[in-house]
């Protein structure tokens, strides 16, 4: 019985240490369970775009007074020709002038030159093209002459989106260059270059410029001189 005593005493020294030990194990288990767990439940950091705009969308002011379509010219015209076979658009700005002759199928100019300060215009382009005019009373009319033919025509001051419009760029290889005259009323009439090729012009959006050409998208700007 004398001796049962300290062997009571080591058991007892035992399971307390057994318990201590599995105590330990179990706290360590809990603690790198939270910490693992809420490492994942924190989502990631949103990308720099999302909390820090870009300089763009917080100045817009700038980016849309140096737009394509915001620096509108001081005067655009648009009208037809008397015979009413083809269609003039004139562009004037601090003097100068820039007029687009088109019918629509095959026959275009582009013309520039001065304007006089009592409003009349001469303005030439390629192959001797001409055009002689004066602005009176909100309205431009004159004659032109283009590949050997002359025509009397009167244009009216054009209030967007009616206007001259021109797009230029390269698709697939090929040089493209379009005009376009956008009547008061909503006619198009353009042509549309193709290698030096002319054809009709598919119709523009004038409130933004865009025309499908071969599967792609060009902008039209409004021409100024």
């Amino acid at each position: 019985m004398k001796r049962s005593g300290p062997l009571y005493t080591l058991l007892a020294g035992l399971l307390l240490a057994a318990f201590m030990l599995s105590l330990n194990a179990t706290t360590g288990t809990k603690s790198s369970g939270y910490g693992s767990g809420g490492a994942a439940s924190v989502p990631p950091p949103p990308p720099a775009s999302t909390t820090s705009p870009p300089p763009s969308s917080a100045a817009p002011s700038p980016t849309a007074s140096t737009s394509p379509t915001a620096a509108a010219p001081e005067n655009v015209y648009a009208g037809r020709t008397d015979d009413n076979t083809a269609a003039v658009s004139i562009s004037v700005r601090d003097g100068k002038a820039v007029a687009y002759y088109c019918d629509g199928r095959t026959r275009e100019s582009w013309l520039k030159g001065d304007v006089d300060d009592d409003g009349s215009m001469r303005l030439t382009g390629k192959n001797g093209a001409k055009l002689e005019a004066t602005t009176r009373n909100g309205k431009v009319a004159g004659e032109v002459e283009v590949t050997d033919r002359k025509q009397d025509f009167t244009a009216t001051k054009a209030v967007k989106p009616s206007g001259l419009y021109r797009a230029t760029n390269e698709v697939r290889g090929a040089k493209i260059d379009g005009g376009w005259i956008v009547l008061q009323d909503g006619r198009q009439v353009g042509i549309f270059t193709r290698d030096g090729k002319p054809s009709a012009a598919p119709r523009i959006d004038p409130s933004t410029g865009a025309v499908a050409i071969d599967n792609a998208w060009l902008i039209a700007r409004p021409v100024t001189p």
